[in-house]
C-alpha cells in the first residue's frame, strides 16, 4: 500500500511539473514560491528514492550478496547522475558540480556514515566483524579511482585549473570505466565469496541457509519493475529541482559545493539508512557492501558520465579538488586502509572517522 501511495504521488507530481512547471519555475524571484517547489520537490525524489531502496533491497534478499547491493548501489548511482546532469545542463555553467558531489558522496559515506554507523555498532555490540578480504578488494578499487579522478588534474600541466583536455578526459573515462568493470568481475565472480558475510560459530552456512519463501522469478521481476518505475519519476524531476537548487544558491550567496552536498545527502540517505539498520543488526558485512560500494560505483560510473557530458555539451569540467579537501581526502583514504586492515571495528574508529567528516563540512561553509 505505501509503494502504491508513493507511486501515485511522485508521478502526479511529474505529471504536474510538466504541464504547470515552467509558469512555476518562472515564479522563482519569490522566495516563498522558491522555498515552496523545494521542498515539494526534495520530499518527492526522497521519498522516491526510498522505495528505490526498498525494491532494490527486496531483490537483495532475494539474489543474495553480493549481486542485491550491486543492484542498489548501481540504482543510486543512476539517480546521482540523472541529478549531476540536470544541473550541468541547466541555465548557469557548474563546472565543479560534478567533483563536489563525488567528494560529498565520499565524505558523507566514508567518514559520516562509517563514523555513526561504528560509533553506534560498538555500543550496541562492543565489536563487530566482518569479511576482510572484501573491505581489501574494495579499497584497492576506491584508492585509484579517486585518486586518478580527483588528485591528479591538478597536477597536469596541459591545463592550470584542475580540468582536462579532450585526450586526457577520454583516457581518465577509459581508465576508471576498465577499472571498475574488472572490480565487478570480481565482486560478481570467482571471489564473491569476499562481500558475504563471515560465518561465525553455530550459524547456518550460506549452503545450508533457508531460501527466500518468495524468490521466484515472477517475484524477481516484479520487484525489478517497481525499481524501474520508482526511479524514473527522480530522473524526470532531476531538471526542475536543478534550476530550484541553482537559483537558490546564488540568490543565498551559498557556496557552489553545498550543490554537490545537497544532491548526495538525496541521494544516499535512504542506502545510509539501511546501512545503520544492518549495523544495529550486527550486519557489519552487508553495512560495508553498501557503503565501501556506493562509493566505488560512484566514482567509477560518475566521473565518465560527467566527463561524457562536458564533451559533449562543450562545458568545462573541473575535477581536482582544492588543496585543502585533497588533504582531508588523503587522510580518509589513509584512515580508512587502518580501519578496514585488521578484523574487528570499535567505537574509536567511528569517532575519528565522524572527526574527519566535521572537518569536511567546517571546510565547506568556511573555506
Amino acid at each position: 500500500m505505501v509503494m502504491i501511495v508513493r507511486l501515485v504521488v511522485a508521478w502526479a507530481t511529474v505529471a504536474a511539473f510538466a504541464a504547470f512547471g515552467g509558469g512555476w519555475l518562472g515564479g522563482l524571484a519569490t522566495p516563498l514560491a522558491a522555498a515552496g517547489l523545494f521542498t515539494w520537490l526534495f520530499a518527492v525524489i526522497l521519498w522516491s528514492a526510498f522505495g528505490v531502496v526498498h525494491e532494490a533491497e527486496e531483490l537483495a534478499d532475494r539474489l543474495g550478496e553480493p549481486y542485491g547491493t550491486l543492484i542498489l548501489t548501481l540504482s543510486i548511482v543512476i539517480i546521482e547522475v540523472a541529478l549531476v546532469a540536470a544541473v550541468m545542463l541547466g541555465a548557469k555553467a557548474a563546472p565543479t558540480l560534478g567533483r563536489d558531489t563525488m567528494f560529498a558522496v565520499i565524505m558523507i559515506v566514508m567518514n559520516g556514515l562509517v563514523g555513526v554507523g561504528l560509533i553506534l555498532g560498538g555500543l550496541r555490540h562492543h565489536r563487530q566483524n566482518y569479511n576482510l578480504d572484501g573491505a581489501g578488494a574494495y579499497l584497492a578499487a576506491i584508492i585509484p579511482l579517486t585518486t586518478i579522478a580527483l588528485i591528479i588534474p591538478n597536477f597536469t600541466l596541459s591545463t592550470p585549473d584542475g580540468s582536462l583536455t579532450v585526450v586526457q578526459a577520454a583516457a581518465f573515462s577509459i581508465l576508471t570505466v576498465v577499472l571498475y568493470g574488472i572490480f565487478l568481475l570480481l565482486q560478481t565472480g570467482r571471489h564473491s565469496d569476499f562481500f558475504t558475510d563471515l560465518v561465525k560459530p553455530g550459524a547456518l552456512t550460506p549452503e545450508k541457509a533457508a531460501p527466500h519463501p518468495d524468490a521466484g522469478t515472477g517475484a524477481i521481476l516484479r520487484h525489478a519493475g517497481l525499481l524501474v518505475v520508482s526511479l524514473l519519476p527522480i530522473v524526470l524531476l532531476s531538471k526542475s529541482l536543478a534550476a530550484i537548487l541553482d537559483h537558490g544558491i546564488a540568490a543565498l550567496g551559498a557556496p557552489s559545493a553545498l550543490g554537490g552536498v545537497i544532491i548526495a545527502a538525496i541521494v544516499f540517505t535512504p542506502e545510509g539508512i539501511s546501512a545503520l539498520k544492518a549495523i544495529r543488526r550486527d550486519q557489519l558485512q552487508r553495512a560495508i557492501n553498501l557503503c565501501l560500494g556506493a562509493v566505488t560505483s560512484t566514482v567509477g560510473l560518475t566521473v565518465p558520465a560527467v566527463l561524457a557530458i562536458g564533451l559533449i555539451s562543450g562545458q568545462k569540467v573541473v575535477l581536482g579538488l582544492p588543496p585543502a579537501q585533497m588533504a582531508v581526502l588523503a587522510m580518509t583514504l589513509l584512515l580508512s586502509v587502518i580501519t578496514f586492515s585488521r578484523q574487528g571495528t570499535t567505537v574509536l574508529e567511528g569517532a575519528v572517522h565522524l572527526v574527519v567528516f566535521l572537518t569536511y563540512l567546517t571546510l565547506i561553509f568556511s573555506p
